[in-house]
């Protein structure tokens, strides 16, 4: 007798095992992982789903004989590959050049005879020893070690009841699971790994792939995580089914460098699968963020030394209806600081089972070579490649420009198999309108609008099985709760409306990247059409607009990833003859402008909807640029101070407040502007563009100092001493400011620019009032001395 969801699994196989190329199915997806039986519903199929699990029964038995890929979960497996990490000619090599350092060093400072050979050879071998015993220490904190069968199963056993009394199912495509079998089948028969690169949302990211590896039958990859999740009891847990541990920074440690590569080439070589999430740590605003280079150079480098002959890279995407840790995230985004992790902090997270959190979304790009990949980019960029037993090594340069074109292509990657879920369709129709709420009507016609708009420019959306627009969205307001969207009671028709538009906002940043572009043109072309004067005078030279796109490209650098290969000023066309085809802009020409662009006629009537649907997705991102210029004015020197320089986190921490403060007095639209991540972004791209300099001189390590470019240093008037709206800084704003969405009581630019003047002077006398002026002394030393001198006190 077989369970309800063993039923599932069986078909699925055979029709993944039927369609060997997913042709047939390529439109289709399944519940790969759905809930369980429940004791209190039906406790024979509780207690027979728990025989099943217990005895290894069929596809639950994860035998190595019926597994795709190397085999793992056997008793000895960590001994092997422990044994091949320590033996590894790189690890060997690098463990030799300490040892004949410290030797040196030894000699140098006379605690050894240089004339002695005997004595040499014995501290050699003290060495060698010391160094191997506390090398295999430390491979054995880091490795994976997947030795029992038994804990495998019980883990899926107890992550399936855990996940499952959270969402719903985890729903993959057919076609990419089909895919994603016969890509393993050839990478077991070569001793290929696969190395998945999903984007990293939620914790529940790790347990969700390795869940569904399971279920396929494929060999678990070797999970990449951080420290901070190797504490009591979970870290064992999670080590022992599949999880690695790595330090977030290797503060310059070769040995434990060469360890981690040691490691990591002995995974590849050896053909076992890898997982890394490409990002680093979880995206706490929706959209990913820029990719993270250290495994990926890790993983470069074992390839183009040839001790790797290549790898399949997998990008995968994960998408919730609902994730789980969003409430925490928003704290996070306002200034409070992140909780560790810690046993009580995760046991505490189980006061979300039994919620309605929706459904999980797992898609696979179709893997790729390593190998083909590094080829192919070395033979575009003409590298002079030495070649000694395969690729050596390669230009400096040219290695980097590898590696970030690689981490961008991997996230390109990951942007194109995403799938917008129905929470994030309703999220981003409620935080596109002009009004205050929407009916529901009106919200299912819009969900609709922006469903076709998401597959004309490429994007997925989820399968709605043929169920009514109204009535996904209706199960989407469900998961959202009524803490993220209210509905007010006793009017003519429902009506609903955004209570939490801050944490709605990481849902609607779930389909930006589809957008950007067309974002781009319709904010720039808002310069003109928020000037009225009416469609022959809101328009803009075609090459004036592409200016303009350019700027705001630059400004919102590090927001958004493109797609790899395309530059701006083809993005740039194809947005725009896009949005003309769809009758949203028009193209005139005239004789002394050349082509002009406007709003078409048709938008007009329409009320303008798909134009301010564009604008209104990127207006956050303006507001957060133009705050995060503004607030460097507090970062001016007041007359006569010699503390020039401010400590990087309290400037980002008194641009929040200014943006709090800002929001409130009506002179920001946006709250979500002020989250932590947007100021730092903008933070830096303003070093980048030489707007500010930094510094790590005379402060603790990790932290930065800051201060504003001579270049842009706004000048003060001789009498009083106040800011003066003039100079390069306050051209910045200004030229960012055109873009901003025009609001209540702030039409008036010198309104503006008197009360951002005003608040930003006390927010700098207040900030600078901090620190003692010591004439005699300049620099970035400057604040560590006044701050020894108040701690003396």
């Amino acid at each position: 007798m077989a369970t309800t969801s063993n039923l599932q699994m069986t078909s699925l196989l055979r029709e993944v095992e039927k369609d060997g190329t997913g042709n047939a199915n390529s439109t289709s997806e399944r519940t790969l992982l759905d809930r369980m039986a429940r004791f209190r519903q039906n406790p024979f199929d509780f207690a027979h789903e728990l025989y099943l699990f217990i005895r290894g029964v069929g596809w639950r038995s994860y035998d190595n004989a019926d597994v795709i890929g190397q085999p793992v979960f056997y008793p000895g497996y960590t001994a092997k590959i422990k044994g091949t990490v320590m033996r590894s000619p790189l690890l060997r090599k690098k463990l030799d050049e300490l040892v004949e350092e410290r030797l040196y060093r030894e000699e140098k400072e006379e605690l050894l005879s240089t004339g002695n050979a005997t004595l040499r050879q014995i501290r050699k071998a003290e060495l060698e020893s010391s160094l191997d015993e506390y090398a295999a220490l430390m491979v054995d904190k880091m490795m994976c070690k997947m030795e029992s069968k038994f804990q495998i199963r019980s883990a899926f056993y107890m992550c399936t009841q855990l996940l499952t009394r959270v969402y719903s199912g985890v729903h993959v495509s057919e076609a990419e699971v089909t895919r994603l079998r016969e890509v393993a089948k050839r990478a077991a028969a070569q001793k290929m790994p696969i190395v998945f690169l999903p984007r990293h949302t939620s914790h529940i990211d790790y347990v969700a792939l390795q869940l569904i590896c399971f279920r396929l039958g494929i060999t678990l990859p070797v999970v990449v995580a951080g420290e901070n999740l190797n504490f009591p009891v979970v870290g064992p847990f999670l080590q022992h089914r599949g999880a690695m541990w790595i330090r977030r920074s290797f503060d310059g440690d070769a040995l434990y460098t060469t360890l981690v590569q040691a490691y990591i080439d002995t995974m590849l070589q050896q053909g076992y699968n890898l997982e890394c999430f490409i990002e680093g740590g979880r995206s706490r605003t929706g959209k990913l963020l820029q990719p993270k280079f250290g495994f990926l150079s890790f993983l470069l480098d074992s390839v183009l030394s040839g001790r790797t002959k290549d790898a399949y890279i997998c990008p995968v995407s994960m998408q919730y209806d609902k994730v789980i840790e969003v409430d925490s995230y928003v704290t996070e985004m306002l200034g409070n600081p992140k909780q560790k992790e810690n046993l009580s902090g995760f046991l505490s997270s189980s006061s979300v089972l039994g919620m309605n959190m929706g459904r999980v979304d797992c898609r696979f790009q179709e893997p790729w070579s390593l190998r083909e990949f590094v080829d192919s980019q070395l033979a575009r960029t003409n590298a002079t490649v030495k070649a000694q037993d395969g690729i050596d090594q390669t230009n400096p340069e040219v290695r980097t420009r590898l590696l970030r074109t690689l981490g961008y292509k991997v996230l390109a990657d990951v942007n194109d198999v995403s799938v917008v879920m129905p929470t994030a369709l309703v999220g981003t129709v409620l935080l596109t309108l002009r009004g205050r709420g929407v009916g529901r009507g009106e919200l299912g016609r819009r969900v609709d609008w922006l469903r076709a708009r998401i597959n004309a420019n490429g994007g997925n959306v989820a399968d709605f099985h043929g169920s009514p627009t109204l009535e996904i969205v209706d199960r989407a307001l469900n998961v959202l709760g009524p803490n993220l969207v209210g509905t007010i009671d006793g009017l003519a028709e429902e009506t609903y409306y955004a209570v939490d538009r801050f944490q709605l906002s990481f849902y609607r940043n779930m389909t930006i990247h589809l957008f950007i572009s067309e974002a781009l043109i319709a904010v720039s072309l808002y310069t003109k059409v928020k000037q009225g004067g009416g469609r022959l005078v809101e328009r803009i030279p075609e090459k004036d607009l592409a200016e303009q796109v350019a700027f705001l490209s630059q400004l919102s650098r590090g927001e958004f990833i493109f797609r790899t290969g395309q530059g701006l000023e083809h993005n740039f066309k194809h947005a725009l003859e896009g949005l003309v085809e769809d009758e949203i802009l028009e193209a005139t020409e005239d004789e002394q402008q050349g082509r002009l662009i406007g709003l078409s006629q048709v938008e007009r009537q329409r009320g303008r909807e798909s134009f301010d649907f564009y604008c209104f997705l990127f207006w956050p991102f303006v507001d957060a640029a133009w705050l995060g210029a503004v607030s460097l004015l507090c970062l001016v020197p007041p007359t006569g101070s010699s503390t020039a320089w401010i400590e990087m986190k309290r400037a980002q921490a008194l641009c929040q407040n200014l943006g709090r403060t800002l929001y409130h007095q009506g002179d920001l639209s946006y709250f979500e502007a002020i989250n932590t991540e947007a100021i730092r972004n903008a933070y830096s791209r303003y070093q980048e563009e030489g707007i500010i300099r930094v510094s790590r001189q005379g402060v603790a390590k990790g932290s930065l100092l800051v201060q504003v470019a001579p270049d842009y240093m706004p000048e003060r008037d001789v009498d009083s001493g106040t800011l003066q709206p003039k100079g390069r800084l306050w051209e910045l704003i200004g030229r960012i400011s055109e873009h901003r969405r025009e609001g209540k009581n702030r039409r008036d630019p010198a309104t503006v620019s008197t009360r951002v003047l005003d608040l930003a002077s006390k927010l700098n006398l207040e900030l600078f009032s901090e620190f003692d002026v010591d004439s005699s002394n300049e620099g970035p030393t400057q604040l560590r001395k006044s701050r020894q001198r108040r701690s003396k006190l």
